[in-house]
């Protein structure tokens, strides 16, 4: 999906103050009658849903929607007198369809066990008078949802596009999105895109939280209901608590939970590949996993030059997710973008999802405009028809991942060309430089008995030491590593000293 589309939220400022119904003078949002309403009520309608023949909702006004393009649609602003308040601390703005957001997302407020439509009015939008959009109908309805700051100049979660969403982390910086479901991702046969079609907006349940969001999922081969328990924590990032109940109306041959999309182009390791100006451009770097057994692993990302998708095994896994572990703006030199702000998620189940393995899909590209990136959990035995799947787990959105500590963390890695300087360089072998850096380190000298341990899926690593960084409390890996025209060489790197574990588990994809 075109980063350019899913950051939409981004230019549709909002000049806006916080109210709610009662609170203004002002026009209140149109709303629909009381029904009453739970969660059960989202689970029912997603089960009789699936019961019956998928029905794509027919798309209205196309050729109208299909003229407010980008440049349009930004300038369509949420009208100040109808943002609406969700408890105390949740000011609510929507978006309005266009030519990228062409079905309804219907709205409905909760309260007291009783939800109401908000209905869509052309009034609750300033746009100019020579929009596409005033031609509309005066029911069309909204695109999707984001939830702002009390001072309304900022927004830090929104919903737009299919099931797309994403915070702006701790740092106040957008960057990856998360999906409420993979179908078929990576594969020859076309991707499904399941929607979210329905939202409820219901005040929190505890002390901390900030907003309830239930969700409707419509799509070809599954139905979802959601329950998305969203806490907004300033200056500490976002935890969302997702439990989803899903209906199978066809069999899926990949699922995927818990999905993350990032963009990644180039950093050091792959600096040359790239013509651009800035040292390292990418949302996130890394995927990291806590796998059942307790070990930490750590992946860098990689551009490849053909769609390859990674599968770790990963049962009764524990948790994972994408990283943006480099947060220094040297490293990036970008004060428009500010991918070093950029935050990383964490995908922590709360309820085990027992056998399955996670899947990182690479994709290659030569711009920062498209998220090419996906990871997530899939499980051992994919759904068949008739299938009823539950997965409860938590997101947090934050600029480091709220993982137990490691003993020590990779924090850089390098790659150049293999052999010794003054000898002749071998033409088919690769140097990989890899630091180390955490509390197992310190005060670690080469006299401390620390070993490197790596294995190569082809051949064996040549001439393999580490050593400590001087004058730092790091550690440096290196070793030399033959590659192969007909595919990378996987590597498995990590420190050791005696029988114990001293790093995460670098575990990496050679190129020639």
């Amino acid at each position: 999906m075109l980063r350019i589309l899913s950051g939409l939220a981004f230019f549709i400022a909002a000049a806006a103050a916080p109210v709610a119904y009662a609170q203004t003078s002002e026009p209140a949002p149109k709303l629909g009658t009381l029904q009453p309403f739970d969660f059960n009520t989202v689970i029912e309608r997603a089960r009789a849903l699936a019961a019956q023949p998928y029905m794509a909702e027919p798309v209205r006004t196309a050729d109208t929607l299909e003229k407010i393009d980008y440049d349009a649609h930004w300038k369509i602003k949420f009208g100040p007198s109808e943002t609406i308040t969700i408890g105390k601390d949740a000011p609510i703005q929507f978006f309005h369809m266009g030519r990228y957001f062409k079905d309804p997302v219907r709205m409905y407020s909760v309260k007291d066990g009783k939800a109401r439509e908000i209905l869509y009015s052309p009034d609750a939008f300033e746009m100019p008078d020579d929009s596409p959009a005033k031609t509309l109908p005066h029911d069309i309805g909204f695109a999707g949802l984001r939830v702002m700051r009390a001072d309304l100049k900022t927004d830090w979660i929104s919903y737009l596009g299919a099931s797309y969403f994403r915070t702006d982390g701790q740092s106040r910086q957008y960057g990856l999105s998360a999906r409420g479901l993979e179908i078929d991702t990576g594969l020859s046969t076309p991707e499904e895109f399941p929607r979210f079609s329905d939202f409820w907006l219901a005040p929190p349940e505890h002390e901390g939280q900030t907003l309830i969001i239930y969700a409707l999922m419509r799509s070809p081969s599954v139905t979802g209901a959601y329950k998305m328990a969203l806490t907004n924590k300033d200056g500490k990032g976002q935890i969302i608590d997702v439990d989803s109940r899903l209906f199978f109306r066809k069999a899926v041959e990949r699922l995927g939970v818990g999905p993350l999309t990032s963009m990644y182009w180039y950093l050091e390791t792959n600096r040359s590949t790239a013509l651009d100006w800035r040292p390292e451009v990418h949302d996130t770097d890394s995927l990291a996993i806590l796998s059942g057994t307790g070990e930490h692993i750590w992946h860098p990302l990689n551009n490849p030059d053909t769609v390859r998708t990674s599968t770790f095994a990963a049962p009764d896994v524990k948790g994972f997710g994408l990283a943006q572990r480099d947060h220094k703006f040297e490293d990036y030199q970008d004060d428009g973008i500010f991918y070093n702000k950029c935050p990383s998620v964490w995908i922590e189940p709360r309820k085990p999802f027992g056998p399955g393995s996670v899947q990182l899909v690479e994709i290659p590209t030569d711009d920062e405009i498209f998220d090419n990136i996906v990871a997530y959990w899939t499980p051992k035995v994919q759904p068949k028809a008739g299938d009823e799947r539950n997965f409860s787990y938590r997101m947090t959105w934050a600029d480091h991942h709220p993982i137990p500590d490691t003993n020590s963390q990779v924090v850089a890695t390098r790659v150049g060309q293999g052999g010794v300087p003054s000898q002749p360089r071998p033409k088919d072998q690769i140097k990989v430089v890899i630091d180390f850096e955490g509390p197992a380190l310190k005060g670690l000298t080469q006299q401390s008995g620390v070993k490197p341990v790596v294995k190569l899926s082809k051949d064996k690593a040549t001439n393999p030491y580490a050593l400590p960084v001087v004058g730092t409390d790091r550690w440096r890996l290196i070793f030399d590593a033959k590659t192969s025209s007909d595919g990378p060489v996987e590597a498995r790197v990590y420190l050791k000293r005696g029988y114990y574990v001293l790093s995460e588990t670098w575990l990496g994809q050679l190129y020639a």
